[in-house]
């Protein structure tokens, strides 16, 4: 069959894409396109943000492709586009059946099937779409048929109901799957800051046993971590060094220190290939000791990316963080001391907490003091506890999927309003981004271009801001 992989035309316009001066290829659809080419075939993916694609021109790349099915990968902040999108080529190429999938249409399957979708895979992908192409070629879209496809959703055409298949089991031999279909994307055209940078995206694991309230990552891939072996995720990297001059490598994991072994092995096998690799990766703060920081630092490991989250212990407990703020002092201390480089997570707006508790969580970032501190709205998304608690309390104020990107505020707290959460946001930027040591130390570590135009842009708004304040008050 002739199956079109998308990400929806227009996100690049979405502040999670403006914002981030990133563009990062979607593994995700990347590796359901090599299951499907090992099955025979015709696959092709549309990259819309990297490509910067408005409706009009992806359409036609639609069009041109002559689809049988079109699957879209949605995140909550791309599914009204997402929704749109799907619309459109209902009208231009009836008959073409319409997959989502994702973490936000597995939350949400029957806004997705009632938006027009005719099914959704629900959490990992790729053999739940091998298998539903597999009966969609033989028998059509035979509703018998599909309720013999685990893990997905679809509406009946011929009672309207909304039917949901078993749950399909995670996949449990990782190394089966073939590697990502690079082929199919536009490698030459990822960046970094703006700049092109022959970065590799390899993802070595999936799954996170933590379950922590506000992070959809636990319920999507499940609680039970599941790695790649070394070997393979080398083999990988090799082939990414010679055949596209990659030289750094961003692990997509959550998570790649909890398994300290895959980590010591991995590194021994780039080692006996010779392979000058730099790379960076996600580590929790009680993962780690001085012995592993040391020997990642010494092998290329240029970020350690740590989600702190909160001063707060009573809040780390509620949230299901299972660390402590001595912990996080540790480690980010440790990793200075071995010259390492690190960057800290912060979220702000817990909704139990005060005004003052969140400007506390960002004196314990100024106080770590990583090399660069990332803050962010709280945001109950979909299929999350923290978006049951959220809609219990009445705390959304903000429906609109476009604006869940953790970059503006869409709930309230309890001691505080969303303008208040936005004006915090703001605060813990300038706090940390505006002191001399930061800026010094980003001039003698020679990153100063680059940071630069965030140090900028925060000094204009904080000119502007009190500018408009002495408009006001004049």
């Amino acid at each position: 069959m002739r199956i079109l992989l998308t990400l929806p035309p227009g996100i690049h316009t979405l502040e999670i894409y403006r914002i981030a001066g990133m563009k990062v290829p979607p593994l995700g659809l990347a590796w359901i396109a090599a299951v499907l080419e090992r099955e025979g075939h015709k696959v092709s993916i549309i990259d819309s943000p990297t490509l910067e694609l408005d409706v009009e021109k992806w359409i036609r790349l639609v069009k041109g492709f002559r689809p049988d099915i079109v699957g879209f990968s949605l995140l909550t902040p791309t599914a009204p586009k997402g929704y749109r999108a799907v619309k459109l080529v209902k009208e231009e190429l009836p008959g073409v059946i319409t997959v989502a999938g994702g973490q936000h249409p597995t939350a949400m399957f029957s806004e997705a099937l009632n938006e027009g979708f005719d099914v959704v895979v629900l959490r990992e992908g790729e053999y739940t779409m091998r298998d539903l192409v597999r009966v969609i070629e033989s028998r059509g879209f035979d509703p018998a048929a599909l309720m013999g496809v685990d893990g997905i959703a679809f509406r009946d055409p011929r009672s309207g109901a909304i039917r949901v298949t078993r749950p399909r089991r995670p996949i449990e031999k990782l190394d089966e799957l073939p590697w990502p279909a690079r082929h199919l994307l536009p490698m030459d055209k990822y960046t970094l800051l703006g700049k092109p940078i022959r970065v590799a995206h390899v993802m070595a694991s999936r799954g996170c046993p933590y379950g922590c309230m506000y992070c959809s990552t636990s319920y999507f891939w499940g609680r039970r971590v599941r790695f790649r072996s070394p070997r393979d995720v080398a083999d990988e990297v090799e082939f990414l060094y010679e055949k596209y001059g990659a030289r750094y490598v961003v692990f997509a994991d959550d998570e790649l220190t909890i398994n300290k072994y895959f980590v010591r092995r991995w590194i021994e096998e780039i080692r006996e290939r010779g392979l000058d690799i730099r790379f960076a990766c996600g580590s929790r703060v009680n993962h780690v000791n001085r012995e592993i920081l040391d020997l990642m630092i010494r092998s290329g490991c240029v970020m350690l990316y740590f989600g702190v989250e909160s001063a707060s212990q009573e809040t780390l407990d509620r949230i299901g963080k299972r660390i402590t703020p001595e912990q996080a002092e540790k480690v980010f201390s440790t990793v200075r001391e071995l010259g390492g480089h690190a960057m800290g997570s912060f979220i702000l707006g817990f909704p139990w907490e005060s005004l003052d508790d969140m400007k506390a969580t960002v004196e314990f970032a100024v106080k770590l003091d990583p090399d660069y501190a990332q803050f962010t709205a709280l945001t109950p998304y979909p299929g999350t506890p923290l978006y049951t608690y959220a809609k219990k309390h009445g705390l959304i104020e903000d429906w609109n999927w476009e604006h869940y990107t953790t970059i503006q505020p869409v709930m309230r707290g309890f001691k505080w309003s969303r303008r208040d959460l936005a004006r915090m946001i703001k605060y813990a930027y300038r706090r940390f981004f505006l002191r001399p040591r930061f800026i010094l130390r980003e001039a003698l570590e020679g990153r100063l271009w680059s940071t630069s135009r965030v140090v900028v842009k925060e000094v204009v708004n904080v000119l502007r801001d009190k500018l408009l304040e002495l408009i006001k008050h004049s």
